[in-house]
């Protein structure tokens, strides 16, 4: 049945309205769609700025932290470099500090020396009373001596002379207070003390190994220094109480002992036989169980009112031998016979002489 052109027009019509209706429908779902995209899209953009910022945040942080990690780098190398050369500087320091107190070691006794740098005892003007042995030598004939060399020659000499005395003094422990010329002073018993009686032991022991370290010398000296005679010194020690401290000013102070006993000391120096050892009473009384003395006649000393005991030290087996003792509880008699002279003898037989005939003259009566 054919269609009207009329329905054929309907048709198209509907078709068209409908297709309208599809496109209409197109163009609003992809407006939709469009405008969802876009509300993504904004969303997105929103994201992506916040990341970026975020990011940039990051960024500048770790710039900043990058800067830092540089700037501590550096300072941490100025740093190094500062104390590198802080350590360099000090060690420089302390190299300069330990050559002058070796300088000044030289000029201090090693007791006092070490006592003052670990802080043990103060450089103040002060001293105390101490019991003491007091050390005295010099050599025989210094000037007769120093009259026949060169000073060169008197220089070189006296400074190995002392150089080996000194050792001595050290190995047993003397604090060495100074030297005078030839002449040398030693005490024990402070800064350092082992007790009187080993103060007193250790001291004669000293003396007895530089006689004998005088002797062993002997070819040396004419070989070094042409010597016409070996040298020979002479020693005075006493035992008793002395004034030891820091003596002096202010500027300027002298660490040393006075009193009697270094003036007996000195006195029993001057007075003994070359190469011997003159010993106060109260210094054999300390020793006297450990080493070997003959008592001699007493003397009278400059400054010192009573007379004097002196006791000589026996320094080896030839000489004990020509030492006679006679002691009873009147009388005490000891005789080197080796250094003894017939006018002693003369007069020793005087004495008995006399003595006998006062002793017949009582029995008498």
């Amino acid at each position: 049945m054919s269609q009207t052109k009329e329905e054929v027009n309907v048709k198209k019509l509907e078709s068209e309205v409908k297709k309208l209706r599809l496109e209409a429908q197109l163009r609003k779902n992809l407006a939709s769609e469009m405008q969802k995209q876009k509300e993504i899209a904004i969303e997105a953009q929103e994201v992506a700025n916040a990341k970026t910022k975020e990011l940039d945040k990051l960024l500048k942080k770790q710039a900043l932290e990058a800067q830092l990690r540089k700037n501590l780098a550096s300072e941490m190398q100025k740093q190094k470099e500062i104390a590198v050369e802080a350590q360099e500087l000090a060690l420089e320091k302390k190299n300069e500090i330990e050559a002058i107190s070796n300088q000044l070691s030289k000029y201090l006794s090693p007791q006092l020396y070490q006592s003052i740098f670990s802080g043990e005892q103060q450089v103040d003007i002060e001293s105390k009373r101490k019991k003491l042995t007091v050390f005295f030598s010099d050599i025989v004939g210094f000037t007769n001596i120093s009259d026949s060399l060169e000073s060169e020659e008197i220089t070189s000499m006296l400074n190995y002379y002392l150089t080996e005395m000194s050792k001595l003094a050290l190995e047993f422990g003397g604090t060495i207070d100074k030297y005078i010329g030839d002449a040398i002073l030693i005490f024990f018993g402070d800064p350092e003390t082992d007790g009187v009686k080993e103060d007193a032991i250790k001291c004669v022991n000293m003396a007895i190994a530089m006689q004998s370290r005088m002797k062993e010398l002997e070819n040396e000296w004419a070989e070094k220094f042409g010597l016409r005679e070996p040298l020979q010194i002479r020693v005075g020690i006493s035992t008793g109480y002395c004034t030891v401290g820091n003596f002096g000013s202010e500027d300027r102070l002298d660490y040393t002992v006075i009193g009697a006993q270094v003036n007996l000391a000195s006195r029993l120096e001057s007075i003994a036989n070359p190469g011997s050892i003159l010993l106060s009473f109260d210094t054999y009384s300390q020793i006297s169980k450990e080493i070997n003395c003959v008592e001699l006649e007493k003397v009278r000393v400059k400054g010192i009112s009573q007379e004097v005991r002196t006791f000589e030290v026996i320094m080896d087996d030839k000489k004990a031998k020509n030492i006679v003792d006679i002691k009873t509880n009147n009388l005490n008699l000891s005789a080197d016979l080796e250094r003894l002279q017939i006018d002693e003898i003369n007069k020793l037989a005087d004495f008995l002489e006399e003595a006998r005939k006062k002793l017949d003259a009582k029995t008498t009566k």
